[in-house]
Parts: C-alpha cells; structure tokens; sequence
C-alpha cells in the first residue's frame, strides 16, 4: 500500500519532495506553521506519508481509488462562498463592456446576448502533461504507475449574478510583507474594477495588517483619480509592514469600518493571515469576502505558473549579473559573486542565471553542494581560473545555510533570519585561493533592495491588471477566502489552504533546472 502525498497538495509526488525535508517558518505572527511531508524507505520501495489531516490516504490496490481520489480533490478545491453561511440573494452583475447603445442585427432586432462571462462550471486542468514513468523529468504522480486522473479547478472571471449591492460596498485593500515590483498596478486596477461596478467607497489600508490597529494610519480614500498614475513608479502607494495583530483584532477593525470587501497582496504569510481572518468572518457569519492576490519575487507559492514581481527580478538580476561578469571578466583572475533573493526556492537564481548565459555556478536552497573537497564549489573555482582565466557565481540567499551559523533570530514576520551566504562565500573563496597560493580578485554584489523597487515591467504590468480584474469578480461573486492566479496560462481561483501549505521548491529533477544546469556547465557539487 502507498499513500498519497500532501507535498504539492494537488495529490502528486516530485522529485523535487522526495529529495527534501523542511518546514516553512511562521508566517506573519499569525501561527500558521506547516510543515513538508516526511520520507522513508520501506522494502526498498518509497513511501510518502501525509502530514495533512484533511488528505485522504489512498490505497492504490483499491480499483475504486480514483473516484476516492478525485472525490477528496473536488471536496478540497471547492471555493468557499458567503451562501455557504449566511443567507443572501444574488442579483444580475453591473459589469459589463457592452456598448451603452443597444446592438441591432442585421434584420434589425436588438442584440441581447454577450458571451464576456464565465458560467460558474468552467473549469480548467491543473495538471496537463500525462507523465509515462516515475523516472521521466519532472515526473508529478498520484500513484506508483502514474496513472492520469483529470484534476479540474474553478476558473477566474466575471459571472452574471452577483452577490453585493456595488452602492452599498465598502471595498478594502491592503498590501503586506515585502516590497515587490507591480503592487501599486495591482492596487490601480482593484480600484478601476471596483468602479466598473459602480462601488463609490474605496479604501487603502495603509502599511499592511499594521493599518488595523495603529490609530495614526488612517484609511486612503481611493478612487481613480488617486489611483491613476501609481503605476509609474515602484514600491506600494499604501505601504507595507511585516507582522500583524491578532486575527480577532484584524476582524474586529474590518466590523468597525463596515467593510464588505477586503483585498489582501501578499506571499504565503499574509495569504495565511488572509485565511485565517476569511476563518473568523466566517465563524461571525459576516457577509464579507476575503480576496488573496499573490504577491512573492520569490514566485514560491504552490500551483501557480507565475507570481507577479518575478518577471521583473529576474530581469532587473541582469544588471547586477552583468556587473559582476564585467568586474569579474576585467580583473586579473576575477571572481564575480551575486546574491539574489530565495529563502527555500531558488526560481530568480535559476531564472536569472538561464536568462544571462554568463554563470558559471548556479548555487539554490533546493540542490545541495559542498564547498571544499575535490567535487566542491571552490575546486571548481580552481578550474574555471585555470581554463577561462574568471568566473561568475550566483547564489539564492537561503542556499549553503549549513555552512553558516544560524542566529535563532525570528524577523516581525516569524520567519528565521538567514545568515548571508555571500558574505560568506566571498570570505571563503578568498581564504581558499590565498591557501593555494593562486591571485584571485573577488567582486561581491547584493542587488537585493534594488530588485524589489524597481517598477514592474511589462510582462508583470498585464500579469498585475489581470490579476486585480480576477479578485474584483472573485469577491462580487460571493467567494471569500479564495486567490486568483494562472495554471497552465489558464486564470483561476484556488482556496487559499491549498495554496500555503508548502512554499512551491524548485524541482531538481525538473527539466528547467537541468536547463540551467546545461547552460552553467557545472559538475554536481557533493
């Protein structure tokens, strides 16, 4: 018997899951550890055991395990919905880009029919390619034979009932944690949606879940005029914090300023801390919706092809990788050495080292390396001197932690406060070649900051418009404790606990990651 695994809770077993072991640190001061499933080895046979209590253990030799299979999965992707507690009556949607002026046909009769909305059973597949064996790259399977079942979730999109008076609405945003490139297009679009509908009472919370409780930050009247121009710049026109008060406390200040809609952006954290207030509305049987907007640089949360901000990382990582090539290139024996963001996924690393075709060492959390001996970093080090006469690294901030001292430190958000590997590195690559007796010129450079300023590029801009048109529809109709975000270039709507439950890692055995690994041209370093 075989059980299913949680790792990527859409019921799939990686490569990647089988390799790691972690746990993801609190998120936000609001509780909400979790932690990865465990591995053994049974009989010479791998057995993935659920951590999760919801999951559904499943056994393979059962030929019913299918129908178990996606009868749990249909249960845990079901999007909660303010009729699931509270009496409420829909009525037909204000939104609409037909023309104010009637359409006739040919014959002359009016045109009624407008195919711009998304009946409430279109769903899209989450999972598209049908692997063929355990050892295929990449491979995701349920079961030891990989066998394919259609996972189906909720597509995104305006639908013809909804479930608010638009005049009525008090609608909040609020963004938390870190800086990332494309929160105020987000925030600018919520806004223009939010009016499309005819919603007259806009609001920002100002510097994240802090704005609930610090009686000095008042809320920002928002509107389009306000809003019109925040996409020319970086950062959140609102401002961010890291941390929160207590979840009954957030509740009670949403009571307070009779909010019906709150729009929270941010990462794993903060779509926690949005959940667990979605939780207690519930339980006061508030008709309010509660809206995630994933919003990570680190593109780390589960299930989603892509977080806004990423796109614009990795690009703006050109620029200090192409520094470092340059200093590194110019210099007698040069050592260029770039820190990127990632504290358990190395997506901008890899992304960014892909995207430049100058590194030479790729160094992420997920894949482990050794530094001294004769299959480590700085003996490769040694040969990429002798052979190209310079080299270029690039390192994810949460990668070689175990070389480092850990400080038991805990930042506003709970999470544990990382030593600086390239700090590190840079000390250790110095030392090394000075023992050999060999010049080295080393250049360290951290655009860390830099990154998450910069505003969003284009990609990142449609990705942001997109996603702030999808948490409007979302929360008009009648779903709360959701997130919108894209699967397979698909648009959708997910319920938050399945999307926090790991931070989404990057799969070592995938063929992205062998991609970069083509590309640096580096041995496995252990």
């Amino acid at each position: 018997m075989a059980l299913a695994s949680p790792v990527d809770y859409a019921g799939t077993i990686t490569s990647s899951q089988r390799q790691l072991s972690s746990v993801m640190p609190r998120c936000n001061g609001l509780r909400c550890t979790i932690g990865y499933g465990n591995k053994s080895r049974a009989g010479g046979h791998l057995v993935v055991r659920a951590m999760s209590m919801d999951r559904l253990k499943l056994d393979f030799s059962n030929p019913n395990w299918k129908n178990q299979f996606q009868e749990d999965f249909d249960r845990r992707f079901s999007l909660p919905h303010l009729t699931d507690i509270i009496d409420v009556e829909s009525r037909p949607t204000t939104f609409s880009l037909k023309s104010r002026t009637p359409l006739e046909n040919v014959d002359g009769s009016l045109e009624e029919s407008w195919n711009g909305y998304v009946n409430d059973d279109d769903r899209a597949l989450l999972k598209v390619i049908k692997f063929a064996s355990p050892t295929s790259a990449g491979a995701e399977c349920i079961d030891p034979d990989c066998s394919w079942v259609e996972q189906w979730v909720h597509r995104a999109g305006p639908r013809k009932q909804i479930y608010f008076e638009p005049q009525c609405v008090k609608a909040g945003i609020v963004t938390c944690g870190r800086l990332c490139p494309g929160l105020n297009d987000v925030i600018r679009q919520i806004v223009l949606t939010l009016e499309k509908y005819g919603v007259k009472n806009i609001v920002g919370i100002q510097h994240g879940f802090r704005g609930f409780f610090e009686d000095h930050l008042a809320e920002v009247p928002l509107n389009r005029h306000v809003v019109q121009n925040i996409n020319l710049a970086g950062g959140s026109f609102l401002g961010v914090s890291r941390g929160g008060a207590s979840i009954s406390d957030i509740v009670d200040s949403i009571q307070a300023r009779r909010l019906d809609m709150l729009f929270v952006l941010g990462g794993n954290g903060t779509h926690a801390g949005a959940d667990a207030i979605h939780g207690e509305c519930r339980k006061r049987k508030l008709k309010v919706s509660i809206i995630g907007v994933p919003k990570t640089i680190d593109n780390d949360i589960l299930l989603m092809d892509k977080t806004f901000g990423f796109d614009t990382a990795v690009e703006a990582a050109q620029r200090a990788i192409n520094s470092a090539y340059i200093e590194a290139h110019s210099a007698f024996h040069g050592i260029g050495l770039v820190k990127l963001m990632g504290r358990s996924s190395g997506f901008i690393t890899m992304h960014a080292s892909l995207s430049s075709g100058q590194v030479d060492i790729c160094l992420i959390p997920e894949v482990p390396f050794t530094l001294d001996g004769p299959n480590g970093v700085l003996r490769h080090l040694e040969h990429l001197i002798e052979t190209k006469g310079f080299a270029l690294m690039c390192v994810a901030e949460g990668a070689g932690q175990e070389y480092l001292q850990k400080s038991n430190a805990t930042d506003a958000s709970g999470n544990m406060v990382l030593s600086d590997i390239g700090v590190h590195l840079q000390q250790k690559i110095k030392s090394h070649f000075r023992e050999i007796n060999v010049h080295s010129d080393v250049k360290y450079i951290d655009p860390t900051y830099m990154l998450r300023a910069v505003r969003a590029n284009a990609s990142d801009a449609i990705l942001c418009t997109v996603l702030g048109q999808n948490a409007v529809h979302g929360a008009f109709a009648g779903f709360s404790g959701i997130t919108t975000g894209i699967c397979n270039t698909h648009n959708v709507y997910l319920p938050i606990p399945e999307v926090i439950k790991t931070p989404r890692l990057v799969d070592p055995n995938s063929r992205m990651w062998h991609r970069c690994l083509t590309s640096t041209g580096q041995p496995d370093f252990c």
